[in-house]
């Protein structure tokens, strides 16, 4: 039988490049509400790096906000968004149910029941912890009016890149590269079914390029690969950093379009009968594919989250998704 108000572990971090796990004791559960005790959690490298250095500006603290954040930009915060657990106190039909949330880093949580999504059969629940990460790839081939035959090129070939060179390369007749300095990035294609490029061997005159690499040298080269009247789909979100664009050269000859992608909006094409609810399903819909477990680059236990952050956030070279073992899963085991 479930704790009626059990203690909690999460992950905050305290000051800028300083994390800790902090326990809180949970209040009785709310009527409609549903009690998750986590299995796994994901690290959203790019995002939680800029948390954990303390780069969101603060014109951003707003906007920024995760569904379930704790506290305020800079610190302390807690912040995440890639969380999949078992349901142990809820609805009946739900009770045992592996579910997905985009929730913090934390042991056991209570939310209302609109925000748990159940996971269809047949998907694991460590691939789950990638359904923030699809849903915004989703978005993005939305916002990009991807069409049969492109030739599409990806700069960035982390978890995000690489979900977008995915899904654009099951579009019939796309030749799709997938761009990074890394040249591990070339399994990783390989497994997506995907080209590899190194960026100096990238194909020029692209139908389309999605920008994902958070670098400003990343963009830079994705206007450079677009071809005359081009979409560029930039998801790259760059916190306090100033990005300089060589803009007086090809941009407007070319008529080129730099268009801005984010998943807290649902692209303006699909708004009129897409909902974020219809959108998560399809993400976890999509999940069930096991070739997606090449982007889960490494695993460690819960307990070690705040050098794991330290780490990833100061050195996140070749990093992909850095899933989180929770003590359930490891009993589970």
């Amino acid at each position: 039988m479930a704790l009626e108000n059990p203690i909690a572990t999460a992950f905050w971090v305290n000051a800028p490049g300083r994390g800790e796990l902090r326990e809180e004791r949970l209040p009785p559960l709310a009527a409609g509400a549903v009690r998750i005790r986590t299995l796994f959690s994901g690290i959203s490298r790019g995002t939680e790096g800029l948390v954990f250095r303390g780069e969101i500006p603060e014109s951003e603290f707003e906007r920024m906000r995760a569904p379930f954040q704790a506290g305020r930009f800079p610190a302390p915060v807690k912040y995440g968004y890639c969380n999949v657990g078992r349901v142990e106190a809820g609805p009946d039909d739900l009770i045992g149910s592996p579910v997905f949330c985009l929730f913090p880093h934390q042991t056991v949580f209570q939310v209302p029941l609109d925000w748990v999504h159940p996971l269809p059969a047949g998907l694991a629940p460590e691939r789950a912890v990638l359904a923030a990460n699809t849903e915004t790839a989703i978005n993005a081939l939305w916002d990009a009016a991807a069409r049969v035959g492109d030739r599409i090129a990806v700069v960035g070939g982390g978890v995000l890149g690489s979900l977008c060179a995915w899904l654009a390369g099951q579009i019939p007749g796309a030749e799709v590269e997938l761009i990074d300095l890394d040249p591990r990035r070339a399994a990783i294609a390989v497994a997506l079914g995907v080209a590899y490029r190194h960026p100096d061997q990238a194909s020029a005159e692209a139908d389309l390029v999605i920008h994902a690499s958070g670098s400003p040298a990343g963009l830079a080269r994705a206007l450079e690969l677009a071809g005359f009247e081009a979409r560029v789909i930039e998801l790259s979100w760059f916190g306090t950093r100033t990005v300089p664009l060589a803009l007086g050269q090809g941009f407007h000859q070319r008529r080129l379009r730099l268009i801005s992608s984010q998943v807290g909006s649902v692209a303006d094409a699909q708004r009129a009968r897409w909902d974020h609810r219809r959108r998560m399903a399809l993400a976890l819909a999509l999940l069930k594919d096991p070739v997606l477990d090449c982007l889960i680059s490494a695993e460690s236990p819960f307990a070690e989250l705040p050098e794991v952050q330290a780490r990833l956030a100061q050195d996140p070279q070749g990093a992909l998704m850095h899933r989180i073992r929770y003590p359930l899963a490891q009993t589970a085991r």
